[in-house]
């Protein structure tokens, strides 16, 4: 819904914001918890992994049909909230990947070494996600260009990558929106039995144990698949909730205005 001409410069903001999230919020929080209240970890995770599968629902609903009532897909759409979505989504990405980071880190390591290492590793997967993300946005546009080469060649496959990106995308869509709900499905089920209530994650012990026979990489898929399957459902369930106080609200404004 925006212009080519502002596809790069939406990414930059985006992937500032990304280094802001991890140098600015997500390191120096983490190393202070880590330091003085460790057992705040796991209740933020849960949190985040939560509105992951709160996003993933509400794009799932959205294959369906569901769209929220104030959106139009035919109006441009606004950079600022374009960029403030993607950089709040960011966040809670940004958080799981600092995190792991962190706790692969020796434990030896002082705190200076720990925080250089955290902040190579976050510039690194920066550069790697929005350059991927910058490639990806501008291919159609190099497609482009291959077309007016005086090569036959070259100009049919500019036609056939031109003509691929919108399958490509609709395939990044659904990883994404997969990735979304299995990530926050994960983070919840793992840190709920570390914190609250273990069911969740004895059940998917239990089914995967079922299958061990079969192999690791089935494993992975099976867990993967159960772990994104809860996270719809608890997207579902907070999709609910979340629209069900709007309508209240909307409800009590137009009371209010009546009045």
């Amino acid at each position: 819904g925006i212009t080519p001409a502002r596809e790069l410069p939406v990414v930059w903001k985006i992937a500032l914001g990304s280094l802001v999230n991890k140098f600015v919020i997500i390191i120096p929080i983490a190393l202070l918890l880590t330091a003085f209240a460790p057992w705040v970890l796991p209740f933020l995770l849960i949190l985040g992994g939560g509105f992951l599968c709160f996003e993933g629902a509400e794009k799932v609903l959205e294959w369906f049909g569901a769209h929220h009532e104030d959106a139009d897909d035919d109006s441009p759409r606004d950079e600022k909230k374009l960029v403030f979505g993607a950089v709040r989504t960011d966040l809670i990405l940004s958080t799981e990947i600092m995190l792991i980071a962190l706790s692969s880190l020796d434990p030896d390591f002082g705190i200076w070494m720990t925080l250089g290492a955290l902040l190579v590793i976050g510039l690194a997967m920066t550069v790697l996600v929005y350059g991927a993300v910058a490639l990806l946005v501008k291919i159609d546009d190099i497609g482009l260009r291959l077309m007016k080469s005086d090569a036959r060649r070259i100009r049919r496959f500019g036609v056939r990558v031109v003509a691929s990106m919108p399958a490509v995308f609709r395939v990044i869509s659904i990883v994404g929106t997969v990735a979304m709900l299995w990530v926050g499905g994960h983070l919840v089920v793992g840190n709920l039995a570390e914190t609250l209530w273990s069911g969740p994650e004895h059940l998917l012990h239990a089914v995967t144990h079922l299958v061990e026979a079969a192999g690791p990489v089935v494993v992975w898929i099976i867990e993967t698949a159960l772990s994104a399957v809860f996270g719809l459902v608890l997207g579902l369930a907070v999709v609910a909730v979340v629209t069900g106080i709007s309508r209240l609200t909307k409800r009590g404004a137009r009371a209010d205005a009546a009045h």
